[in-house]
């Protein structure tokens, strides 16, 4: 099936914007990737110099994975609940982080295992489903909820940049979660779990090898269904992560660029590109997580992490950490004098 190709960020912005920065008051080369960083959010924005990032948005997908109780994570699916809560109270690590560096954040329940009574009405009411299939045993979502859910996700995107959002992230919550993004991965790269599965939030090695068999089971499960997008996700996604990728999806085709986070912001990306191709133009990564299915899945995009610092905590952390790199980046594009400013015009007759 051939899919529409998503438009790539203005190449003649980024021309004008390597321009500009070749002719800064700085030695050639000497800004690095943070020079990289300005051109490319110049072409998203369409102007030279970019605008300032003052108005960055976050919004965390939450569900919970059947999978969960087959012995892959360190921790019960109850912490899922909690953990919504948590964020509610604006009391999580990434609530720390976002409240530092002034990015809004917003949670969603997609497929938790919880009525959640007494949490917000706009946290619940997107819910497709109380969990997802446990994706070794059977799909993980009908057709009609992965299609659901996708429709969330570009819903939301598109309140998020009505909203007046310059730059969107994307975190999750879901114990149990890195099982299926690992499987989302390993099936769009053709490798076999073994290749792709991690620790997650801190597994043993015993725990490792079963979560590994796991995943296997998954994909020798799903077959050739692989082979489209969609149908991958309602194989081997949930509810959380179908809405995640319907989200950056949105956003690459509204034309709006994206800060990724760990391994489940970046399986949903290269699935999002897999459904539009040209979709990954649009996003940059904001660290890289330990597991190694993201390493996998970011070469694939051709994406480069901005931060390496040993950060399991998803959320969408990794992402907020990274938000003051991109404003620097700007800064630097915007503010830098151009040599052309500090020395004289020599005239015709120099």
């Amino acid at each position: 099936m051939t899919r529409p190709v998503i438009a790539s960020p203005s190449p003649d912005v980024a021309a004008a914007a390597a321009e500009r920065l070749a002719a800064l008051a700085t030695p050639p080369g000497a800004l690095g990737r943070l020079g990289d960083l300005a051109v490319w959010l110049s072409a998203a924005q369409g102007s030279v110099p970019p605008r300032e990032l003052d108005n960055v948005r976050l919004v965390i997908f939450a569900g919970d994975h059947g999978v969960a109780a087959h012995g892959v994570s360190a921790y019960p699916p109850e912490i899922t609940a909690a953990m919504v809560r948590t964020f509610v109270m604006g009391r999580a690590g990434v609530s720390a982080l976002a409240k530092a560096h002034g990015v809004a954040v917003r949670v969603l329940d997609l497929g938790v295992d919880d009525e959640l009574d007494g949490v917000p009405d706009d946290v619940r009411r997107h819910k497709v489903r109380r969990s997802s299939g446990a994706i070794h045993l059977e799909d993980a979502l009908t057709a009609e909820q992965t299609r659901q859910a996708l429709e969330v996700g570009a819903t939301v995107a598109r309140e998020e940049i009505a909203a007046g959002a310059q730059l969107l992230l994307s975190g999750d919550m879901g114990i149990g979660n890195t099982t299926p993004a690992a499987a989302l991965v390993a099936a769009a790269l053709g490798l076999p779990a073994s290749e792709v599965v991690g620790r997650g939030t801190g597994i043993d090695d015993a725990a490792l090898e079963h979560k590994t068999q796991v995943v296997q089971q998954a994909l020798d499960r799903a077959g050739d269904r692989v082979d489209d997008p969609i149908d991958c996700l309602t194989a081997l996604g949930s509810a959380d992560l179908a809405a995640s990728t319907g989200y950056l999806l949105e956003a690459a085709r509204q034309g709006v660029p994206v800060l990724l986070d760990g391994l489940m912001a970046v399986a949903c990306a290269l699935t999002a590109d897999r459904i539009g191709p040209g979709a990954a133009a649009w996003f940059a990564a904001g660290h890289r997580s330990t597991e190694p299915a993201q390493s996998f899945a970011l070469a694939k995009l051709g994406v480069e992490p901005l931060l390496d610092l040993g950060l399991r905590l998803g959320e969408g952390s990794g992402a907020v950490a990274a938000v003051p790199v991109l404003r620097g980046a700007v800064a630097l594009l915007r503010d830098v004098a151009l040599l052309s400013e500090l020395l004289p015009d020599p005239g015709p007759d120099a």
